[in-house]
């Protein structure tokens, strides 16, 4: 995404100067045969909408508000059906996942985690840079991986500053030492970011993308839980960020194993800055594990042929409960929690709270909207029909080809509204196939957090790029090893996790496709 302080790039200024002129050339001709003229024109939106979202020629949730306008002057839906769009269900979720890492982190309860984890972890240099990686990628599970990148990134750059002056003299405190260091450090930072964030739904936002856009698309279709994404995002965790550590540690930087105490003692002192745990950070931190035991344990769990019960099913409610009421009740425990009654202080303030991403909400309502539009025209099945073609590739193929499609368009495009736009589409393409939509849909949202090449792809890449310790061509010759990891990982993951877990046959399509 653009800086606030850069010009109007070229790539912008094409994107709007295109979009509009080519929208109404799409409205002003015929629709193609077997496709109704509301399908047509839900096409011409979401091109308008790809040209907008690609070049960023206007602010990206703008143009998510796009079919708030667009699809009832087009007669394609009614305003009160997409406004709906923009409150689902998933929408809130997030939203509390938001107000709890607020919380978080204006009590600094997210610091003394990460601190914690990375002084049980680094002792060697491979180690610390394994204890920062492991910190990050727990923190970036629920809060922002923004967030997680600009808390961690300091604290890098202060064991950097020690690790240089404690090894002065000695023969692995060379500058090539140091630097392949600092360098690994700073990526790692960046890379467990986005690692992690793909193993919880609030862990970043083409999670919710995903899901919502599945609810609306299949309304019928069992319903994606926290705990069933959270298993298959937690293996894909602990197999790919060991393995990042590795690359990053034995194959692109060669990083000493000898010990050091230098980032050790700077882990040491910023938890003396902290002092004892406050109140105020137990209690957010008892609320947030309430809030995540109550996420995982809500649905029913089937292991092997036993069923364990749910708490909703408990209370007879599991068709009215979802995981975004778990979410708001934990935001509004926090706000009525006080920390000092008569100064009218308490866990969480609207101050505060009103500092939460509300473009992304946004965002997240625009393409719910347009997966709609998509189901409601007939769009999405005459698109599938149209690549009734592939149906002879086999599925490992189409999932590699998705995942590496959707790997590398994200390297260059807001990876949050690639997977808006490309939900209802591999829907309709599965579909169209003859295969599970879950079978593109999931790697597809998996591998657009799996971007790793470029300081453009993620805000955590940016983040570290701007250190200066990092160049493009150190993070362009990482990150292209660790897409194609990403892109086998994720592939495999797919076949003999996704299948099972999510029940899905590779052999037939569920009633609720049709």
């Amino acid at each position: 995404m653009q800086n606030k302080n850069e010009s109007y790039s070229k790539r912008q200024l094409i994107g709007f100067v295109i979009a509009l002129p080519l929208f109404i050339s799409l409205l002003l001709i015929d629709a193609p045969e077997g496709l109704a003229v509301e399908g047509w024109r839900v096409f011409a939106v979401a091109v308008l909408m790809a040209i907008l979202w690609m070049t960023e020629s206007i602010p990206i949730p703008v143009t998510a508000l796009l079919p708030l306008i667009l699809f009832p002057f087009l007669g394609v839906t009614a305003f009160g059906n997409v406004a709906a769009s923009y409150a689902n269900s998933n929408v809130f979720l997030f939203m509390g996942g938001f107000f709890i890492a607020i919380s978080m982190q204006k009590w600094g309860l997210h610091r003394r985690i990460a601190l914690y984890l990375i002084w049980a972890i680094g002792s060697s240099p491979r180690r610390i840079i394994l204890g920062f990686m492991v910190a990050t990628a727990s923190l970036s599970m629920w809060i922002s991986n923004t967030a997680t990148t600009m808390l961690l990134y300091p604290i890098g750059l202060a064991v950097i500053l020690q690790l240089v002056e404690s090894r002065e003299g000695d023969e692995s405190g060379s500058d090539k030492s140091i630097s392949n260091f600092r360098t690994a450090l700073m990526l790692g930072i960046a890379y467990a970011a986005s690692i992690g964030g793909i193993s919880t739904l609030v862990g970043t936002p083409p999670n919710i993308v995903f899901v919502s856009a599945f609810s609306k698309l299949y309304p019928e279709a069992p319903e994606i839980s926290f705990f069933t994404w959270f298993v298959a995002g937690f293996l894909l965790l602990l197999l790919f960020l060991p393995i990042c550590w590795i690359v990053l540690t034995r194959i692109t930087f060669k990083i000493s194993n000898k010990s050091s105490p230098g980032g050790r003692q700077v882990i040491r002192e910023e938890l003396n800055k902290l002092g004892p745990m406050l109140i105020q950070e137990k209690l957010v931190a008892v609320v947030f594990s309430a809030t995540a035991l109550a996420w995982i344990t809500r649905k029913d769990v089937t292991i092997g042929s036993t069923t364990l019960q749910g708490w909703s099913s408990m209370l007879d409610a599991s068709d009215f409960l979802h995981d975004g009421t778990v979410a708001m009740l934990a935001a509004i425990i926090l706000f009525c929690i006080p920390v000092n009654l008569k100064k009218g202080k308490f866990l969480l303030d609207w101050e505060s709270a009103v500092k939460i991403p509300w473009g992304i909400l946004i965002l997240f309502g625009g393409g719910i909207a347009l997966a709609g539009g998509f189901k409601s025209s007939g769009l999405a099945e005459w698109f599938g029909s149209q690549l009734s073609l592939l149906g002879g590739v086999p599925v490992p193929i189409m999932i590699s080809i998705t995942c590496t499609t959707m790997t590398f368009m994200t390297e260059l495009t807001s990876n949050i509204a690639t997977t808006s736009l490309f939900m209802p589409i591999l829907a309709s393409t599965a579909a169209g196939i003859g295969m599970h939509p879950l079978l593109l849909m999931i790697p597809a949202t998996i591998s657009a957090s799996c971007a790793f090449m470029l300081p453009v792809a993620t805000p955590p890449n940016a983040i570290i790029f701007a250190s200066g310790y990092v160049s493009i061509s150190q993070m362009a010759k990482t990150g292209i090893l660790l897409n194609l990891i990403g892109i086998v990982l994720v592939t495999l993951l797919t076949y003999f996790v996704v299948v099972p877990l999510f029940e899905i046959s590779t052999t037939s399509l569920p009633a609720w496709v049709h």
